[in-house]
């Protein structure tokens, strides 16, 4: 007989989260101060930031006139504002894509047919509640950041023999705003970015109605119907979690181009979201929750974290070295941009440090795997290194050299964490831990490796 489980979001948890936003807050509120205080130095930094964008794409002809004169054309907001505005737009993306893969998680579960995930389910269902928070985040702040990150939503790059036209975006035009829309909203990249987060919210509400009813009714029925469910939506998010990257990340360099670029930010949020599903898991067994989770359990989750790093390695040195011997200018800007600019060189170099190095060497031997103490450490370690993964994808293209990590980005970042586990631990807070009902539940509880 497996008895009932429930989370208890306690009084003092949620204090600690509250107390984790107001230190954020306060953090973000010194950062800006330090910011404006330096404000003196933005037509310095500007001109600077300038004359790298012409720098960076003098050996490509194709992009000269454009990139160069867009970097000239739209100065956008102060550089303190520009930073708030990237800053927000990484995070969201970020924690976004770490509530996504808590719905992918679940459905390749049941496409999958898996039965040793039956007991920590319910761990990815509450992560995936932070699908709607995210989609309003994101809509929202697009609409207020975009003329200072997506500098392709400037009208007068599309002005054929206007001083700024850009010959490459105007090539592009249809993808943004539509084949048939002339007008400067650019309403197909719109229609996309609220179209995907409601299939996936839809597809969160429909898979977690039969989870739960599963509890209830028992039987295979539910199980079944659920299975489907996933089977549809893997084939809607092989489309649209790379059609995201493209939009929300790859086009903040829009000259710039990577057929790799999917999969790699694809990698990034998996590989994240696995760290942030075993920290959870592990943090509950040790406060007394999970009863039914393992030590072999607990090996799976390490062997994914393990296993994915080393896949996010894979594709983040297919899309580097393909970029690297070709050495079309191109191309190689955007690496050169990142490697050799400050203050980005370094996150590069860390990147790999603390997103494979670390890892690898921390969860090689099958014991490392079955401590919860040693994931304890090393999921965050994965987690962190994926922000500064996330913050070096989205902000060169955005700051140019204007950028830095400071207490701003610090601030938000912890904004964004205590905000996210508020959702996701409220969330678990009203549902079953265990899943008493599902079909495979004795077999995973017999699970032995």
């Amino acid at each position: 007989m497996i008895a009932d489980e429930k989370y208890i979001f306690k009084p003092a948890t949620k204090q600690k989260l509250y107390i984790l936003i107001a230190l954020g807050l306060f953090l973000f509120v010194i950062g800006v101060f330090l910011a404006q205080r330096s404000g003196h130095h933005e037509g310095a930094e500007k001109h600077a930031s300038i004359e790298i964008a012409k720098t960076l794409v003098a050996s490509s002809e194709p992009a000269k006139h454009g990139e160069a004169h867009a970097a000239e054309a739209h100065h956008g907001s102060a550089i303190w504002l520009k930073r708030i505005y990237t800053s927000l737009w990484q995070n969201n993306i970020f924690f976004g894509g770490i509530g996504i893969i808590g719905l992918f998680f679940i459905a390749i579960q049941y496409a999958a047919q898996a039965g040793w995930s039956a007991p920590i389910k319910r761990i990815p269902l509450a992560i995936g509640h932070w699908i709607p928070v995210a989609g309003i985040l994101m809509v929202v702040l697009w609409f207020v950041v975009k003329g200072d990150i997506f500098h392709w939503t400037d009208a007068s790059l599309y002005v054929k023999g206007g001083e700024h036209y850009d010959k490459i975006l105007d090539g592009k035009r249809a993808y943004f705003f539509g084949p048939f829309n002339t007008s400067s909203f650019p309403i197909f990249y719109v229609l996309r970015m609220v179209l995907f987060f409601g299939l996936w919210y839809y597809f969160l509400i429909w898979i977690k109605k039969e989870m739960l009813a599963e509890d209830i009714n028992g039987g295979e029925k539910h199980w079944l119907t659920a299975r489907k469910i996933s089977a549809y939506f893997l084939l809607i998010f092989a489309v649209s979690s790379s059609v995201a990257a493209w939009d929300w990340v790859m086009s903040i360099d829009p000259h710039w181009f990577s057929t790799m670029f999917g999969w790699y930010v694809f990698a990034s949020w998996w590989v994240t979201g696995l760290a942030t599903i075993t920290l959870i898991v592990a943090h509950l067994k040790g406060a007394g929750y999970m009863k039914m989770v393992t030590q072999n359990h607990i090996h799976d989750l390490g062997k994914f974290v393990f296993a994915f790093s080393i896949f996010w390695t894979y594709i983040w040195f297919c899309q580097f070295m393909l970029i690297y011997y070709a050495n079309l200018p191109e191309e190689t800007v955007y690496f050169i941009q990142r490697m050799r600019t400050a203050p980005y060189s370094w996150i590069f170099y860390a990147n790999v440090f603390l997103n494979f190095v670390l890892p690898f060497l921390l969860l090689m031997t099958r014991d490392a795997k079955r401590q919860v103490s040693m994931l304890k450490v090393v999921c965050p370690i994965v987690i962190i290194g994926h922000w500064f993964d996330f913050y070096n994808m989205i902000t060169p293209g955005a700051m140019k050299g204007n950028g830095g990590i400071g207490l701003l980005e610090i601030g938000l970042g912890l904004v964004f964490a205590g905000a996210f586990l508020l959702v996701v631990l409220n969330a678990l807070s009203k549902l079953q831990l265990v899943a008493k009902n599902h079909p495979f539940m004795q077999e995973s509880l017999n699970h032995h490796i």
